[in-house]
């Protein structure tokens, strides 16, 4: 339906067929925060995508369209710059491009996505990964896809203005359906594990409120953990990044319970735990994965101070339930989405429930999102 609608917006206004690529969103099962410090994450790719049509021009003018914002914007190619707004998503990728020596010229794109912004979901590298692909066909330029990712997140960054890590982008480009992916953000290599229980949905509540991730928290707990390595140097001048890092050290380097502290410590073990969780998987014990889940979140909340009141009722509501398997916040943190595994047979009941409890604790609405792990990124053949 939403590829058709697209391919026909796209011919009434351009007439020509495009190249059409998608690219999903992605959910994070653990290693939150974890990436920008060169540990390990643990995302999948989602069916929910961002999809783009493309089409070549005989001149030097991108004309850019969005279909949920019924807005149109104008630009040379030689004349980029960011605009504040969702075509810095796109924009910043084609300056990646350039940046790079590819032979970019005009071009025709339309967008449309039923990525949830604002949940956590990675809408916006959707959107970087689904423009790098399509215009990669567009071009003819036979780019490796790890560095695509590299090129959609350096957008995010200049662009964007946020610091993120690797993890969205490479997640929406190798995803695989039934799977997540066991990526090491130093190194970019990674693992599939396996994650298909039919007795289990992925289910996540969106709070409804709106974080953006180029605010100053995000971008002051990066700061923070740098701070912190540099203060574990001072012993252990071996060390590059929290990624290397024990807890004693952090005891050795840095005094107890301050900011700087607990912000590091969280990392650290994050990073352990993530790497236990992916044998909890390998058992198929989803209850042992499922308390790691809690405890990310109580490190989140607790340690990194990056949860909020919705994000905590959520998850406490759940503790207890013996139909929830585990759940935590996702994403940068205030607001956004909690993520729970829960029983199948028993999701609508728990959906309801939570939706009435919210109602009536924060005076709004739950929006509820279910979703199941899918492909990545690629051009969709017509």
């Amino acid at each position: 339906m939403i590829v058709g609608q697209l391919h026909n917006r796209f011919v009434q206004q351009f007439n020509t067929p495009p190249v059409l690529a998608r690219a999903p969103g992605r959910i994070n099962l653990l290693g939150e925060h974890t990436d920008y410090n060169e540990g390990f994450v643990l995302p999948g790719a989602i069916g929910q995508a961002a999809y783009v049509a493309v089409s070549m021009r005989n001149d030097d003018t991108v004309i850019l369209q969005s279909m949920e914002f019924d807005e149109r914007l104008e630009v040379q190619v030689a004349a980029l710059k960011p605009v504040n707004g969702w075509p810095d998503y796109v924009l910043g990728v084609v300056d990646q491009l350039l940046k790079r020596g590819y032979p970019v010229r005009g071009f025709n794109l339309v967008l449309t996505s039923n990525v949830p912004v604002g949940a956590g979901l990675s809408s916006s590298a959707a959107v970087e990964c689904a423009v790098a692909v399509a215009l990669d066909r567009l071009f003819n330029l036979k780019i490796e896809r790890i560095d695509l990712a590299k090129m959609a997140q350096q957008a995010e960054h200049e662009y964007a203005g946020t610091r993120c890590g690797i993890m969205d982008q490479f997640a929406s480009l190798y995803g695989k359906e039934n799977h997540a992916i066991l990526l090491d953000c130093r190194s970019l290599l990674h693992d599939y594990i396996l994650f298909d229980f039919p007795g289990v949905e992925i289910v996540l509540f969106d709070t409804g409120v709106k974080h953006a991730l180029a605010s100053s928290e995000y971008n002051t707990r990066r700061s923070e953990c740098e701070e912190g390595v540099q203060l574990i140097k001072r012993k252990y001048p071996v060390i590059k990044s929290l990624r290397d890092v024990t807890q004693v050290m952090i005891k050795d380097s840095i005094p107890r319970n301050t900011a700087i502290y607990n912000r590091c410590k969280y990392v650290v073990e994050e990073n352990e735990r993530l790497i236990a969780a992916c044998d909890d998987l390998a058992k198929r014990d989803i209850h042992a994965f499922g308390k790691k889940m809690f405890q990310t979140h109580n490190g989140l909340s607790g340690l990194y101070q990056v949860s909020c009141p919705e994000l905590d009722f959520l998850v406490n509501r759940v503790r207890n339930n013996p139909f929830v398997f585990g759940a935590r916040l996702m994403g940068g943190g205030f607001g956004g989405c909690t993520i729970n595994l829960v029983n199948r047979v028993h999701a609508d009941e728990i959906i309801r429930n939570e939706a009435d409890a919210y109602a009536q604790k924060f005076g709004k609405a739950l929006t509820v999102h279910r979703v199941q792990l899918s492909d990545g990124a690629g051009v969709i053949d017509a």
